[in-house]
């Protein structure tokens, strides 16, 4: 797999996940992707690049890669998810544009170390977050009747 020397290859192995030739293709054609893409809308990119990875391998193969920390995920405004290459080790949080689906990486330390202090005060470990921001951006425009 591609990607950031050495992180790639180590995240498969720390998670246990499978090195496949779907996965690597899933994996390579997503970080040329530079907002998120559904899965079905991947799918498409695979097809169409002449790779034969069905539909339901794409699935398997984004579910692995979130689980090993190798993804970002967000859900639009339907709840669908969507996925970006995950360009580092951190965890990332977007914004994200309701009418065009542009995303935006934004500096996230202090929902990071709230998130931190939450953990300490009530006691709990291992604790994970989501947090998913929307709104519209600049070349879309303010929203009409604002």
């Amino acid at each position: 797999m591609t990607g950031a020397p050495g992180r790639t290859r180590e995240g498969v192995r720390q998670t246990g996940v499978r090195r496949t030739r779907q996965r690597t293709a899933v994996l390579e054609t997503l970080g040329r992707c530079s907002e998120f893409v559904s899965a079905q809308e991947l799918h498409a990119l695979l097809a169409g690049a002449g790779s034969a990875v069905g539909l339901t391998t794409v699935y398997r193969a984004l579910r692995d890669l979130d689980r090993a920390g190798l993804v970002d995920v967000v859900r639009d405004d339907t709840g669908e998810r969507l996925y970006l290459r995950r360009p580092t080790e951190e965890h990332r949080h977007y914004l994200i544009c309701r009418r065009c689906g542009r995303s935006r990486a934004v500096d996230a330390r202090e929902v990071e170390a709230w998130a931190e202090r939450l953990g300490e005060t009530t006691g709990f470990a291992e604790l994970e977050h989501t947090l998913e921001l929307s709104g519209v951006c600049g070349p879309c425009g303010p929203a009409e009747g604002v």
